[in-house]
């Protein structure tokens, strides 16, 4: 299994843990509860003494069938809380698909920017990520919240997900992103249907075979929540789907994630702990030497 290290990011030797904070009004997950900026800067401090290994800061809500905010909007929301908490010396990402405020981030302390629609939506996202020298989330996406689900149409899922996120990576670096910044990540949930996720999940071994660190992103997304519906085929609501998100956490870890986004931090935290220690147990017992 890979070990990643990714320069100007922490280093536990374990999969990390990313901690959501969304500064919105309209989350899938939690509501905006932290829509204030005070509200925010504190949930972002909680997650940090959690456990948070980063925390992901976000002003745009990316659920389906969102809108999107205006730059103004967005830069509002976000650029306060990031710069509360890089000077409390939180290790902040910023998850934006635009480049003005993912430089204005960067210029408030961000250390990382999470774009989801790896610079498809702004194609000046790249310049500024190269420019800025940090390291920099690529998403698998095929288009805006507003009409994403209809773009949930693949003959094998795996292969069409890596094949698009190959060509992206060969975009960013022409466009002078260096390789050593860059971080995959499959996009569950973003034009993916139930059955798209799990498939990709389960072929992790050839999102690997991108060569770059995964992130895995499925906290509270609406396939956990089928997957655990009721009798009567009701989906488990959306902040009820934690303890699946751990075990989906335990087993991503356990096969070579580099992180996982979460919004509950301190059991995902438990979850990739386990799995370092079963990983490095079995590499110093594999199963040829057992009785």
């Amino acid at each position: 299994m890979t070990t990643w290290s990714v320069p100007g990011l922490p280093d536990p030797g374990r999969c990390l843990v990313m901690g959501v904070v969304n500064v919105t009004p309209d989350s899938f997950s939690d509501g905006g509860r932290w829509f204030d900026t005070d509200s925010a800067i504190r949930h972002g401090l909680e997650l940090v003494a959690e456990g948070a290994d980063i925390v992901d800061v976000g002003g745009e809500s990316t659920r389906p069938g969102a809108l999107r905010v205006s730059l103004e909007e967005e830069l509002r929301r976000v650029v306060p809380v990031i710069r509360a908490l890089a000077q409390e010396g939180v290790t902040v990402s910023v998850d934006t698909m635009r480049a003005e405020v993912a430089q204005a981030a960067v210029e408030a302390g961000a250390a990382l920017v999470n774009d989801v629609s790896g610079g498809l939506a702004d194609p000046a996202m790249p310049r500024v990520v190269a420019e800025a020298g940090v390291p920099y989330v690529v998403m698998h996406w095929r288009g805006h919240s507003a009409d994403m689900d209809s773009r949930a149409i693949y003959a094998d899922v795996v292969t069409e997900v890596c094949e698009e996120l190959r060509k992206r990576v060969d975009s960013v670096l022409g466009l002078g992103v260096r390789e050593e910044q860059l971080i995959l990540d499959p996009g569950l949930g973003f034009s993916k249907r139930p059955e798209h996720n799990w498939a990709l999940l389960a072929a992790m071994d050839e999102l690997h075979r991108l060569g770059r660190p995964l992130l895995i992103g499925a906290s509270r997304k609406r396939f956990l929540g089928r997957l655990l519906a009721g009798p009567d085929g009701t989906p488990r609501p959306f902040a009820e789907c934690d303890d699946a998100t751990v075990a989906v956490s335990a087993l991503a870890a356990r096969a070579g994630a580099w992180c996982v986004r979460v919004h509950s931090v301190r059991p995902n935290v438990d979850a990739v702990r386990v799995a370092a220690v079963w990983a490095a147990t079995e590499a110093k017992h594999p199963s040829g030497s057992r009785r």
